[in-house]
């Protein structure tokens, strides 16, 4: 690999921070910034953050959740993962809870596998991924807007899914990734 000589990137600063839209998952702000020298008005959205949990059945299959996700206006094929309840829960909590309600399977011990950001433009929206084993059935808990089908799937079969790029869900194509370098039998 070839050496580079990083250019030092000028400091953007931030002269005001509005916020425009308070909704039920984020609040979007609008930043005045003084970047490169010039004055700009940047699009900022926070979100509280999130958890995400890759299960694996006995068999080794990963359960996925399928659901309808309004902004694509179509069904999606993800790992379960949801927003935390409160800025300060921790993020495991989150992942514990959200395997239950959305697969009706809990564990009693989640593997930490990795952190993300979704959004890295105008969102700070952060995940982290947990790695969960040893199922013990129980029963989904829905929100009543809620519809979501479990799935089990190979891990090969849904690889195939992020090549041919049929599967785009971020957080799902980083976590099967890095589940698949890390634990691949």
């Amino acid at each position: 690999m070839e050496n580079r000589e990083t250019k030092k990137i000028p400091p953007v600063i931030r002269k005001d921070r509005q916020l425009k839209y308070t909704g039920n998952i984020l609040k979007i702000y609008e930043d005045t910034v003084i970047a490169n020298g010039h004055e700009a008005h940047w699009d900022y959205i926070h979100h509280d953050g999130a958890a995400a949990v890759v299960a694996v059945a006995d068999d080794g299959k990963l359960l996925m959740v399928r659901q309808y996700r309004n902004a694509l206006d179509r069904e999606t094929l993800e790992i379960p993962a949801g927003k935390l309840d409160d800025p300060k829960e921790p993020k495991i909590e989150c992942a514990y809870r959200e395997l239950e309600e959305e697969t009706g399977y809990r564990c009693d011990h989640l593997e930490y596998l990795m952190s993300l950001n979704t959004t890295v433009a105008f969102c700070d929206e952060a995940i982290d991924i947990f790695v969960a084993r040893n199922l013990i059935p129980s029963h989904q808990h829905l929100d009543e807007d809620e519809v979501i089908n479990v799935e089990a799937w190979e891990l090969e079969d849904l690889e195939e899914l992020i090549y041919t790029g049929k599967m785009t869900d971020a957080k799902t194509v980083a976590a099967i990734m890095a589940y698949a370098r890390k634990y691949r039998r």
